[in-house]
């Protein structure tokens, strides 16, 4: 996850862990939107995936195509961005442990408050008419992924016997298997009358 963003007592919105790089993929310009309340932009791009957006058993791979369709909008407190991130999922089934891929769509919506303005602690604000989308990207998607990912709804998982996996062969088998405490009474012949 990208680190938070620490500010100084009493300045609200002034990073100290450093300044926004216009050249990033996700950090978007907001010049003709910056203090015109009700001025509303739309944007799509394709970005390349960051670093390390998942969780252990599934994620986005690093540079992937993540789909952005946001809509921003100019409003009192600073600016409202609104709409969805379209990403590739590659992760190992929690059940059958096979790597598998999927594609998933995430809500995003932020707001993004001007310097000086209150806000709680881990608003974010816009810096030189820049804002940063990793963070919201991040909140969208690592949030929303499951911590058991599966294959499919339906995975058979394993064979708790030999480890194979069931969903290639649902019928398979190691035939009628005895616990071994009571093997013995499989010699018994219940049906001998004679006493």
């Amino acid at each position: 996850m990208a680190p938070p963003c620490h500010h100084l007592e009493g300045t609200p919105g002034m990073n100290t862990h450093h300044r926004l790089d216009a050249r990033s993929p996700l950090v978007l310009e907001i010049h003709e939107l910056a203090r015109r309340a009700g001025t509303m932009k739309e944007l799509h791009r394709v970005v390349p995936a960051p670093v390390d957006l998942g969780i252990d058993m599934i994620g986005v791979p690093e540079g992937a195509d993540v789909e952005l369709d946001l809509r921003l909008e100019s409003v009192v407190e600073g600016v409202l961005v609104t709409g969805t991130a379209d990403v590739p999922l590659a992760g190992e089934c929690a059940r059958c442990l096979q790597k598998f891929t999927d594609e998933s769509s995430y809500d995003m919506q932020e707001l993004y408050f001007y310097p000086g303005k209150d806000a709680e602690e881990d608003a974010l604000f816009i810096e030189d008419e820049l804002i940063d989308l990793d963070p919201v990207l991040r909140d969208a998607v690592v949030l929303e992924l499951p911590f058991t990912p599966l294959c499919r709804d339906d995975c058979l998982g394993l064979c708790p016997t030999c480890g194979f996996v069931l969903n290639d062969d649902p019928d398979h088998s190691h035939g009628e298997q005895v616990d071994p405490r009571w093997e013995a009474l499989q010699n018994l012949d219940v049906n001998d009358t004679q006493a």
